[in-house]
């Protein structure tokens, strides 16, 4: 959230100061915190609130004024599109940093199966990053989509949902497989299941370009290196079997990963 400078340092401080206000009153529990002078501390506050608040119903003043300052926010953090990246292979492009930054016409969220994402305080996790930068109605809107299904969502499918304040136009949630052992062929096949569902729902509508996250590695414990692997044989098997001019990209957030990417693709 760097970036925020003279007129526009007041008008984003006031907005966030505004924006804790609200939701400190909107919960019994925080409603006599005080507020922090320190802006990193009120960002931190800010982002710990929205990450813990339940899904549910912001008045129109909240939300415009929410708007207005993640875009801001999401500006300042500087956008990248495909023309800043190197095309690695045809259609095929990697991105190391933050997937919030991407003006593309898809990101993948790597989410849990109860699909309406984190709600550890400023957590790092990729659910958590794309819900505080779109804003809460991302989490209303994953809510009610979850709550018209009924159940949680299967691993290896996909959804899509209005990306909201982010650059990009959608985001596609899709729950990796959780390894726990050694990993086996039903682990492969439901991940490989994560990236051709994502593909088919992002060429469904339109979509021309397409950011994967590394899905199920981390903390569901699935082998970047293999992991990766399957990521690029998905795709390109998906994109030659439908002849679609889809621009992929895999971002990666770890040096390990970017190598293992450009290996692959070079």
């Amino acid at each position: 959230m760097s970036g925020e400078s003279g007129d526009s340092k007041m008008k984003q401080n006031d907005r966030r100061v505004y924006l804790i206000e609200k939701l400190l009153k909107e919960n019994k529990t925080y409603a006599n915190m005080s507020i922090p002078e320190n802006e990193e501390k009120q960002k931190m506050l800010l982002r710990s609130l929205m990450n813990m608040r339940m899904p549910g119903t912001m008045d129109d003043a909240f939300l415009k004024i929410q708007d207005e300052y993640l875009q801001q926010v999401n500006t300042n953090k500087g956008i990248i599109t495909l023309a800043d990246l190197e095309e690695i292979q045809p259609d095929f492009y990697i991105w190391k940093g933050d997937i919030t930054r991407l003006k593309v016409g898809a990101i993948v969220n790597a989410a849990n199966s109860g699909m309406t994402g984190c709600y550890q305080p400023c957590h790092n996790c990729i659910d958590n990053c794309i819900h505080t930068y779109a804003g809460v109605q991302l989490r209303n809107y994953c809510n009610t989509m979850m709550q018209k299904q009924g159940h949680e969502e299967p691993t290896g499918q996909a959804k899509i949902t209005p990306a909201f304040n982010l650059p990009c136009d959608y985001v596609i949630h899709t729950v990796g497989p959780i390894v726990q052992g050694k990993l086996t062929k039903q682990h492969e096949a439901l991940l490989k299941s994560c990236y051709k569902s994502c593909l088919a729902l992002a060429e469904e509508k339109g979509v021309e370009s397409i950011a994967f996250c590394c899905i199920s590695t981390g903390v569901f414990r699935f082998p970047n290196k293999r992991a990766a692997e399957l990521a690029v044989q998905t795709a390109k098997q998906y994109k030659a079997e439908n002849n679609t001019r889809m621009k992929v990209m895999f971002n990666v957030f770890k040096e390990e990963d970017e190598q293992i990417y450009k290996q692959l693709l070079r």
